[in-house]
């Protein structure tokens, strides 16, 4: 059985990596695929939490294994150490591939390339490498991603409502990327931002749509740039409380990340009694 690592953070769902391992699996339809995402490094917050860095990558993976599906390519996959060197050269003793596929974006954009990463893996494996640039700007992805960015409101009717209104305007699938901050560094505050994370998933996931999500960072525009940072996505939508009690707000969540990003962002408030009902 002929076995393809591919290797790949932010450009795992660009169409050029998606083509290449199609190439090979109309090649030989035994190809067994390996996907390794390395974890990211986050880019604001002081404190980095290991389970958002790991369910940020675990998302990729995922979607990924969805996309590859779709496609009658069944592929396996994997979270892989902070360093990508690293994580690849783990992989490559785990699962002994034939071949490997790197996946970076262009250029100077390219924090993979700038370390040689490419031909790094070539020496040390000395495996045939594949390298693969992806220009998420101009090559896009082969759904609209929406990030949405909630906690108290994630599971309101009218926020679930505004977000299926918007999708049935798009002329490609949706792909919600979810993230539920946590309240605070406890384990309930965990636990409770993962039991909202799971209803807003549950609802979203219907007529075509998919939803994957994570819990963040406890100051919610932490978690949303970081989110910005680790998917490359179309739009974001925050859903807050009302002026009167949304700490969200009186922190200026909404504008701060209006000025941070060049993305569209909305900006959702449920009705309060239609929320307590």
């Amino acid at each position: 059985m002929h076995k393809v690592l591919v290797i790949a953070n932010q450009t795992i769902a660009g169409r050029p990596v998606l083509e290449a391992v199609r190439r090979r699996h109309e090649a030989d339809p035994d190809t067994r695929v390996i996907i390794c995402v390395p974890r990211s490094t986050p880019t604001h917050g002081a404190v980095a939490y290991d389970d958002v860095l790991y369910d940020a990558a675990q998302i990729r993976v995922d979607l990924a294994r969805r996309v590859l599906l779709e496609e009658g390519i069944d592929a396996i996959g994997e979270v892989g150490d902070e360093d990508a060197y690293a994580a690849t050269m783990d992989a490559v003793l785990e699962y002994e591939p034939d071949e490997i596929i790197i996946s970076t974006l262009p250029g100077t954009l390219s924090g993979w390339q700038r370390r040689d990463l490419v031909e790094r893996v070539e020496d040390a494996s000395g495996l045939p490498v594949e390298h693969v640039e992806v220009d998420l700007d101009t090559e896009g992805v082969p759904f609209h991603v929406t990030l949405v960015v909630a906690a108290r409101t994630s599971s309101s009717e009218q926020l679930i409502g505004f977000l299926k209104d918007e999708s049935r305007q798009r002329d490609k699938p949706e792909l919600y990327i979810l993230v539920v901050p946590k309240e605070g560094s406890s384990r309930l505050d965990a636990k409770a931002a993962l039991g909202r994370l799971r209803q807003m998933r549950d609802a979203l996931q219907t007529g075509g749509s998919s939803a994957a999500g994570m819990v963040g960072d406890p100051d919610p525009y932490t978690a949303t740039m970081n989110a910005l940072n680790y998917f490359r996505v179309d739009e974001v939508v925050i859903s807050t409380l009302d002026a009167t009690r949304s700490g969200w707000l009186r922190a200026d969540l909404v504008e701060r990340v209006r000025k941070s990003t060049d993305k569209p962002v909305e900006h959702v408030v449920p009705d309060r009694a239609a929320s307590a009902a």
